[in-house]
């Protein structure tokens, strides 16, 4: 089976069920599970966020999915648990598409690790 093809019905095996555990069923897009994984790498799932704190949530997701591509690399965790990082390398120049798919492969490796879905 072709790279592509795989990656394709992992993501929509992902979305399906990412979508039935936290939207009912309504397909969540790659921003919310962008947020999802925020969520799950600050550790603290049971509470609001604020608007700002929402970006950075999304902010912490991508650099923990780019980590193991070594564009960003774990710094440290702030006084109140925040997780920081560092640039190590400059993200080239993408194409929407090619972001997308850079974005979509590194989700799916994220819960390949996590054994969420196989």
């Amino acid at each position: 089976m072709s790279r592509d093809i795989q990656l394709k019905e992992r993501w929509e095996q992902l979305v399906e069920k990412l979508s039935n555990q936290f939207s009912k069923g309504e397909n969540l897009d790659l921003d919310a599970i962008i947020y999802l994984i925020g969520v799950q790498e600050l550790g603290k799932v049971h509470r609001e966020f604020k608007k700002d704190e929402k970006l950075n949530l999304m902010h912490i997701a991508i650099c923990r999915l780019l980590e193991p591509y070594g564009f960003y690399e774990f710094d440290y965790f702030d006084q109140e648990g925040w997780p920081h990082f560092q640039v190590k390398e400059k993200l080239p120049l993408l194409k929407a598409g090619e972001q997308s798919v850079l974005m979509k492969e590194a989700i799916v490796n994220y819960f390949l690790d996590k054994e969420y879905i196989a």
